[in-house]
C-alpha cells in the first residue's frame, strides 16, 4: 500500500505516481494560475473552484476552464496535455469588489462556440449569470440580498434544463431559480409545500411568478455541497450537521440519510451509474453509501485532515464479463479493463447498470474514485466486488450486514427494479435511515417543481404554518461526541425519521445511520501522495488527465498513462520530472 514514509519522503511534493494502469505524470507547463503566477495569500479566502465546459467546436480544442482565486475570476481555453498553458491570454477576467466568487457552474446544455452561460455564486449571497465568451453580464440574482444574506456554497444548473438552477447557502437553505424571472423588490413570502425530518420545502407566495420558485431548508448549519444524480432525478446534500440527505428532486421526498462519524460533511459525489454516493468531511474519512440499500457499505481512511473534494473517475471505472476472481491478474489483463474516452465512459455506465441484472453471466466491476484534502494529499480508491458484495467467497469485508432487496429503483435504472444478491445471509440491520417507499411515491413526476405547475403543486398538500428555524435547538457545528454510553444495541431501537426531536450524535453511532468503524469494511487508498504545498480544493477527472488545484490558485494537469505523448508543442517538457511552480 502506497502510504507516505517519514522524514524527507513525507514532505516531498510528488510529480508522478503509479497505479495498476500505469504512470500518471504532472505536466508543469500545463499549469494554470493567475497570469503573473504569483502565489496567492489564501488565508481567510474562499476555496478555489474549477469548472469545465466543452463547446463542441470543430477545432478539437473546445474545452474551456473557469476558476476563481480570491476576488478574481478567470476564463481560459484549456489545452490539457496537448499544449502549454498561455496565461497571458485569458478569454475573460473579472475582479470583484466587496464580495468574492465562491463557486460556479457552466450550462453544458446550451454551450456553443459563440456563447456560454456561467453561474457564479458569491460570499455575500448573490448569484451572477455571465457569458465569458461575449463578455456580458446578463443578470444578478439576490442582488439586494433579500432572499438570503449568507455565503453561496454551491450553485448548479438543474440537469436537462436551460433555465432552472439551484443555489445552496451557508444558512442551510437552497433556492430554485429560473433565469427568466426576476427576484422582486421585497423579501419573498413563502408557503409550505412539503415537510419532513430535518427538512422543509416552501414555494414563493406572490401574485406574479418570481424567484425563488422554491426554498429548501435542510438540516442544521451550513449546507456545504449538493450533487444531482446522473439521471437528474435525485439530489444528494451534505451539511455541517454531519448528515447526508438524499431527496427525490421532483417529488421532494426524502429517500435516505447517513451520518458522518463526527463533524460536518463537506463534499459529495455520485458514481457514474447512480448506485453509490461518496462523501468526505471533517472526520478525515471518505464514506461510501449505497443508494439502493440506504446504508454505509465502506469507509476509507487515508487522509490526515479534512477531506475537501471527492469525485468518481468514469474513465477507469471498469466492468468485465468474466470470473470476478480474475480481476487481480497481470497489468496487461488490467489494461484491457480500462475505458478511456467519453464513448467508453458511456459504455461503462450502461454496463454498470447491466451488472445488477438477472443475467447469469458473471460480471466484475471496479469503481475508481479520488479524494483530496486539507492535508495536501491526493488519494485514489478502488471500490471492488468484495466490498460491494461481501457475501461472496473470499471476502475481505468485516461485516455481516445484508445487501437488502430493492424497495426503490436506483438512479439511472429507468424504474426497473433490481434484484441484488445476498438474500441468503443473516437478516439485515433495521432500515432505519430512510423513509419507507418514499423514493417511489412521485419519483417519476417532473411536474411538481417546474414553472407552470408550482401553483398546482401547492394545492396538493396541506398548508401549514411556516416553521421558524430560530426556535430550533442549535448545537455546535463541530460537536464531536464519541460517547457510546446511551447507545442501545437492540434491533428494535430504530431511529424514527418522522420524530420532531433532534438526533443525538451519540445515539446514531452504532446504528445503520452511522455504523461503528468495525462494522463496515475499511478501504485503504490505492495511492496516497502529497502533491501540493497548500491545501487542495479541486479534483476533476477528464478523459486524458486528472486536474487538481490548491488554495494558492495553481491548477495542475496530471497526464494519464500513455497520454503524455500527446504534447504537440516543442517547448513541452514530457519527461517525468518537474516541480510545481
Amino acid at each position: 500500500m502506497a502510504t507516505e514514509g517519514g522524514g524527507k519522503e513525507m514532505n516531498e511534493i510528488k510529480t508522478q505516481f503509479t497505479t495498476r494502469e500505469g504512470l500518471y505524470k504532472l505536466l508543469p507547463h500545463s499549469e494554470y494560475s493567475r497570469p503573473n503566477r504569483v502565489p496567492f495569500n489564501s488565508q481567510g479566502s474562499n476555496p478555489v473552484r474549477v469548472s469545465f465546459v466543452n463547446l463542441n467546436d470543430q477545432s478539437g480544442n473546445g474545452d474551456r476552464l473557469c476558476f476563481n482565486v480570491g476576488r478574481e475570476l478567470y476564463f481560459y481555453i484549456y489545452k490539457g496535455v496537448r499544449k502549454a498553458a498561455d496565461l497571458s491570454k485569458p478569454i475573460d477576467k473579472r475582479i470583484y469588489k466587496g464580495t468574492q466568487p465562491t463557486c460556479h457552474d457552466f450550462n453544458h446544455l446550451t454551450a456553443t462556440a459563440e456563447s456560454v452561460s456561467l453561474l457564479v455564486g458569491f460570499s455575500a449571497g448573490q448569484v451572477q449569470l455571465i457569458d465569458p465568451i461575449k463578455k456580458e453580464t446578463s443578470k444578478l440574482f439576490n442582488e439586494e440580498r433579500l432572499i438570503d444574506k449568507s455565503r453561496v456554497t454551491c450553485v448548479k444548473w438543474v440537469p436537462g434544463s436551460e433555465s432552472l438552477f439551484l443555489v445552496a447557502h451557508s444558512s442551510g437553505s437552497m433556492y430554485l431559480y429560473n433565469v427568466e424571472h426576476t427576484c422582486g423588490t421585497t423579501a419573498p413570502h413563502y408557503q409550505l409545500l412539503k415537510q419532513g425530518e430535518s427538512f422543509a420545502v416552501h414555494t414563493c407566495k406572490s401574485k406574479s411568478t418570481r424567484n425563488p420558485l422554491l426554498k429548501w431548508t435542510v438540516g442544521e448549519g451550513a449546507l456545504n455541497e449538493f450533487a444531482f444524480s446522473p439521471d437528474g432525478k435525485f439530489l444528494a446534500c451534505v451539511s455541517q450537521d454531519g448528515f447526508l440527505r438524499v431527496f427525490s428532486f421532483d417529488s421532494v421526498e426524502l429517500h435516505g440519510t447517513m451520518k458522518s462519524y463526527f463533524g460536518g460533511l463537506l463534499c459529495v459525489c455520485w458514481s457514474p451509474d447512480g448506485k453509490y454516493i461518496v462523501t468526505g468531511g471533517e472526520d478525515d474519512l471518505v464514506t461510501v453509501w449505497s443508494f439502493l440499500d440506504c446504508r454505509v457499505i465502506a469507509r476509507g481512511h487515508g487522509h490526515k485532515s479534512w477531506v475537501s473534494v471527492v469525485a468518481f473517475d468514469p474513465y477507469t471505472t471498469s466492468v468485465e464479463e468474466s470470473d470476478p476472481m480474475e480481476f487481480s491478474g497481470s497489468d496487461e489483463d488490467f489494461q484491457d479493463l480500462l475505458h478511456f474516452g467519453r464513448d467508453r465512459a458511456n459504455s461503462t455506465q450502461s454496463r454498470l447498470s447491466k451488472r445488477n441484472s438477472t443475467d447469469s453471466r458473471p460480471v466484475s466491476v471496479t469503481y475508481r474514485f479520488g479524494s483530496v484534502g486539507q492535508d495536501t494529499q491526493l488519494c485514489l480508491w478502488d471500490l471492488t466486488e468484495d466490498i460491494l458484495f461481501p457475501h461472496q467467497p473470499l471476502s475481505r469485508a468485516r461485516t455481516h450486514t445484508n445487501v437488502m432487496n430493492a424497495t426503490s429503483p436506483p438512479a439511472g435504472s429507468n424504474g426497473n427494479s433490481v434484484t441484488t444478491p445476498g438474500n441468503s445471509v443473516p437478516p439485515p440491520l433495521p432500515r432505519s435511515n430512510s423513509l419507507p417507499h418514499s423514493a417511489v411515491s412521485n419519483a417519476g413526476s417532473k411536474s411538481s417543481v417546474m414553472d407552470g405547475a408550482i401553483a398546482s403543486g401547492v394545492s396538493k398538500f396541506a398548508t401549514l404554518s411556516l416553521h421558524d428555524r430560530k426556535e430550533r435547538h442549535h448545537e455546535k457545528d463541530h460537536k464531536r461526541n464519541h460517547s457510546m454510553g446511551h447507545i442501545s444495541s437492540k434491533s428494535s431501537d430504530k431511529l424514527n425519521l418522522v420524530t420532531k426531536a433532534k438526533t443525538d450524535p451519540a445515539k446514531t453511532l452504532g446504528t445503520s445511520l452511522c455504523p461503528r468503524m468495525e462494522d463496515v469494511p475499511l478501504l485503504e487508498p490505492l495511492i496516497c501522495k502529497k502533491i501540493a504545498h497548500e491545501r487542495l480544493a479541486v479534483l476533476v477527472f477528464l478523459e486524458d488527465c486528472i486536474v487538481t488545484a490548491c488554495q494558492e490558485g495553481f491548477i495542475c494537469t496530471w497526464a494519464r498513462p500513455g497520454k503524455v505523448g500527446l504534447l504537440s508543442s516543442p517547448n513541452q517538457a514530457s519527461s517525468p520530472g518537474g516541480t510545481v511552480v
